[in-house]
């Protein structure tokens, strides 16, 4: 007799379980419940959707050939029986049999399994204040939403619209909605956007936001107001009042565990179903994948949440056939790697920023900053900045982050498959990648990272990122700046905190204009600091001793310049 796979969710773990299930077992039969109406949503492509990037909504639900993966899709094509607009209601485990429900008629039956895959996703965190119940308010973590979202674009009824949280989807849909004419205000609780990065790249994201949206950062949201049961603004944790005619609440998600919890499965310390290295439950016969599960995170071996469509397919395939062929294969976990779209900027990260790395235990680590663009200028190269972080003593890669409008997918790519490998900053210093002109630099962004990692290490390059240089400044304290670009960049755009113009090609016939005290702190930099390097070489071998590189150059300056 044929076995019976079950499974529960039809976003993205779940269809990807149902379909590994049936290529590794051709004769089981398997069936898909799905509370709503629609299939195997693209929901990362909500934002995209919403702001016009295309205007199909059937895009979303389709296969790369176009084709929609509605039921009779998964009947004709996979031989799954995909029973959409149906609530799974309860599990009894003893019985190893699930009862629903009918959305739309309001019946009810049961069924039975012999293997069960829970898929049951996330659910949208919502401020507990008041007003959350107005019109008006809403997220964008269903298709339902995403129709509103598109619906409210197309009709041009909205003026003002408030982004409450700075994280991936927020930013998204701040670009979604802005690109619809809507003046957007973005407002986040933890004093930067987009927590995954450290604070200096934050803000350069957050400078980049601003040319197009207005940023309220370290303030929440107190209440909704509204008249007549209608939105009409946001009040502030600071008491500042904000009108709009829409919120879109991006705070967040949990992972919806009511149905295995209602079943007496064991529910982590992070409040995702707790799973073993097969995606199994404390029932043996239950797997679970996707938003609701908790993962492991592959740097530490600590439990972690990871609620993103990659991970979910990825682990909706382990799921699924396991669920089929028994333990056959196992999910290693994750390191948190992830990317998003901001107006003309991208930023990604994997593994640990720095703070995330020292919060986790890893005292000992060093970074740098890399400013340089992802191909020759020749070939219209756009500008990079990488912050990488490492294990000092062994050089492990702990951490990438980078941004800006070149290729970030490609660094982040890279450097999350280091992480994953346990590779150390010498194992790459001579990585062997594709180069060509409308490619990459000669030395790509990536290797030339880790060549100034190496650099910094060895004791070679004396860094210093431009947060502690802000420090300095702030504390009063006399470093001599060193700006060693040209007259005509310096016209172009400058710090402006009285430092000294001496071009490079200049500077071996004016080291007279230096400080003569050669342990003055002197802080060198130009555009990326790639001269300014050269010149903390030049300054050391003429006997200056306390010679710093301001890592990143002007272009990783994420404070206000002069122009």
């Amino acid at each position: 007799m044929a076995k019976r796979i079950i499974v529960v969710g039809g976003s993205a773990a779940g269809p990807k379980a149902a379909a590994k299930a049936r290529r590794v077992d051709p004769h089981a039969e398997i069936i898909l419940f799905q509370k709503d109406p629609e299939l195997s949503m693209a929901s990362c492509g909500y934002p995209y959707y919403v702001g016009g990037f295309f205007d199909d909504r059937n895009m979303l639900l389709s296969t790369p050939t176009g084709v929609v993966r509605n039921p009779q899709f998964y009947i004709n094509a996979k031989g799954i029986e995909a029973r959409a607009g149906v609530e799974v209601l309860s599990i009894d485990r003893a019985g190893k049999a699930i009862t629903c429900r009918n959305i739309r008629t309001g019946e009810e039956g049961s069924l039975s399994y012999d293997k069960l895959i829970l898929a049951t996703g996330a659910v949208p965190k919502i401020p507990p204040v008041p007003g959350t119940g107005l019109k008006g308010i809403t997220s964008l973590h269903s298709m339902k939403d995403a129709d509103f979202l598109r619906g409210l674009r197309d009709s041009k009824s909205i003026r003002k619209a408030v982004i409450i949280g700075g994280g991936l989807i927020g930013i998204e849909t701040c670009e979604a909605l802005q690109l619809a004419g809507m003046e957007i205000t973005v407002v986040e609780l933890l004093p930067q956007l987009l927590t995954f990065l450290d604070w200096e790249l934050a803000k350069i994201v957050e400078n980049h936001v601003r040319t197009k949206a207005n940023v309220i950062t370290g303030n929440g949201i107190a209440a909704f107001l509204g008249e007549n049961g209608q939105l009409t603004g946001v009040k502030l944790q600071s008491g500042t009042e904000l009108p709009c005619e829409l919120a879109v609440v991006a705070i967040g998600v949990s992972p919806n565990v009511r149905l295995a919890q209602a079943a007496g499965l064991e529910i982590g310390e992070t409040g995702g179903i707790a799973v073993n290295a097969h995606l199994q439950t404390s029932d043996p016969d239950i797997y679970a994948a996707g938003d609701c599960i908790e993962s492991v995170n592959r740097l530490t071996g600590r439990k972690t949440l990871s609620p993103y469509g990659d991970q979910a397919n990825l682990q909706g395939r382990v799921a699924g056939e396991n669920a089929a062929m028994g333990n056959t294969v196992t999910f290693p976990g994750t390191i948190h790697t992830g990317i998003c779209k901001i107006f003309d900027f991208s930023a990604g990260s994997t593994g640990f920023c720095e703070a995330a790395a020292r919060r986790n235990g890893f005292e000992d680590v060093i970074t740098v900053i890399n400013a340089s663009t992802d191909k020759p200028n020749f070939m219209n190269g756009l500008l990079l900045v990488t912050k990488l972080v490492a294990d000092r003593k062994t050089g492990r890669i702990l951490g990438a982050q980078c941004i800006g409008p070149g290729n970030v997918s490609k660094q982040i790519a890279q450097w999350a498959l280091a992480i994953q490998g346990g590779l150390t900053v010498e194992d790459l210093v001579h990585s062997d990648l594709p180069y060509a002109p409308p490619f990459s630099l000669a030395i790509d962004h990536f290797i030339a990272t880790a060549h100034i990692m190496e650099n910094k290490m060895k004791g070679r390059m004396k860094g210093i990122s431009p947060l502690e240089v802000r420090g300095k400044l702030d504390r009063h304290e006399n470093p001599f700046f060193l700006d060693v670009r040209g007259p005509d960049e310096f016209e172009q755009m400058r710090l402006g905190v009285g430092e000294t113009l001496i071009p490079l090609g200049a500077l071996r016939k004016r080291l007279n204009e230096l400080p003569q005290d050669k342990n003055r702190e002197i802080i060198a930099y130009c555009k990326i600091s790639l001269r300014g390097y050269e010149a903390q070489l030049l300054l050391e071998a003429n006997g200056w001793t306390n010679v710093k590189v301001m890592e990143g150059g002007i272009m990783a300056w994420p404070f206000p310049r002069e122009k």
